[in-house]
């Protein structure tokens, strides 16, 4: 609960009173590999925090899984909380993943009740917003080299953790084009 507790007031500085509120409201799940958090057109009724592990945030098109994101160790999920409605989103723990949550209308309850997780709140919305920004532009504008090095610039032991097949697609490559890209280095 302490990586919680530090990454929440990373995002927006807590007052003692709101974050224990805030801390006592998330729930805790030790999942299983392959475990699904959110399954396709479902509502996330949870916002999630990664303690300990990884989930892949992926959709499916054509008949082919799409990897939209990949969220580790120390990393929240957002996917489909705000917006209250169904998503074609999936969630899915990568490997054994310790993660908290905490549900929809608790947090709405506090946000009700402190400003200060009203600002955390907006903190972490508009952060979900500028990297999926981020996101969009790194594969508009990088070449798949690049954005290869900057995935393993900012999450280093990614390639041990995750299958390349998911990295690939969410570099928005081929799993062929990652070999050639990885044989260089």
């Amino acid at each position: 609960m302490d990586s919680l507790s530090t990454k929440l007031n990373e995002i927006s500085p807590l007052s003692e009173p709101s974050e224990s509120e805030l801390l006592n409201a998330w729930k805790y799940w030790a999942v299983p590999k392959d475990h699904f958090l959110v399954r396709q057109n479902s509502i996330a009724d949870y916002i999630y925090f990664i303690n300990k592990g990884s989930v892949r945030i992926y959709y499916r098109k054509h008949e082919k899984e799409v990897t939209e994101w990949i969220a580790m160790d120390q990393q929240f999920s957002l996917t489909s909380f705000y917006m209250r409605a169904p998503s074609q989103l999936i969630i899915q723990t990568i490997e054994f993943s310790e993660i908290y949550g905490i549900h929809y209308n608790d947090l709405m309850s506090l946000v009700d009740k402190h400003r200060d997780v009203e600002r955390l709140l907006r903190n972490m919305m508009t952060g979900g917003f500028i990297m999926s920004q981020q996101r969009i532009f790194s594969i508009q504008f990088e070449s798949a080299r690049k954005r290869y090095e900057k995935l393993l610039a900012e999450q280093p032991n990614i390639i041990q953790r995750v299958p390349l097949a998911y990295i690939a697609s969410f570099l928005g490559i081929s799993s062929e084009t990652l070999s050639r890209i990885r044989k260089i280095k």
